[in-house]
């Protein structure tokens, strides 16, 4: 079931910042539309090994891993236009065919994602909404914990990152809360293939 998401409060800031690029806007029109993910199909046309990034930002640790790993089928979601610009940039830069995109919320996509599709989920640096009052409009929540669980493959990774020490400290009470999932390795250390982006 796909919801809409025009009455839900957002997970992210503003949709768009500075006007695009020539080569941006062009590739928004005409690269965007083949690798845009089909809610009604979002798993069309991939293999059976997938990875999920939420909010990639500008794109370089999606690039990074789908350049590292082009046996296995990815998906990125980012609602902010600049960054789909520029992470369909190294698309073309890198050539890589094993990329797809969500271009808006993440939570109709998790919604339209089959059970138990995806090896790992990563949700890299979201939006930490530092003031209590806002606290709500984090991304990691029981319901998209339970999204995650559900999606997740059985001994399926969701690696987290944030440089806000609040945070980190409320995803682990959230995923100790849900009781899904078990906290593996050194929290303070980065995970395999880590790169530092901006």
């Amino acid at each position: 079931m796909i919801v809409d998401t025009e009455k839900r409060f957002q997970f992210y800031g503003r949709r768009k910042g500075k006007s695009l690029r020539r080569h941006h806007s062009e590739l928004m029109e005409q690269l965007l539309p083949r690798l845009r993910v089909a809610l009604d199909d979002p798993l069309s046309g991939m293999g059976d090994r997938r990875w999920l990034e939420i909010g990639f930002g500008g794109g370089e640790h999606l690039a990074h891993q789908a350049e590292l790993h082009p046996q296995v089928s990815f998906i990125g979601a980012e609602p902010f236009v600049n960054g789909v610009a520029k992470m369909l940039a190294l698309v073309e830069e890198k050539n890589l065919a094993n990329v797809k995109l969500h271009d808006g919320d993440a939570r109709p996509l998790l919604e339209a994602l089959p059970a138990a599709s995806f090896e790992r989920i990563y949700l890299l640096y979201p939006d930490p909404w530092p003031k209590a009052r806002h606290n709500k409009r984090r991304f990691v929540s029981q319901e998209n914990l339970s999204h995650f669980h559900r999606v997740l493959k059985p001994q399926g990774l969701f690696l987290f990152a944030s440089d806000i020490d609040d945070y980190v400290a409320w995803t682990r009470e959230h995923v100790a809360e849900h009781g899904g999932f078990t906290e593996e390795g050194d929290a303070s250390q980065p995970y395999e293939n880590w790169i530092e982006t901006r």
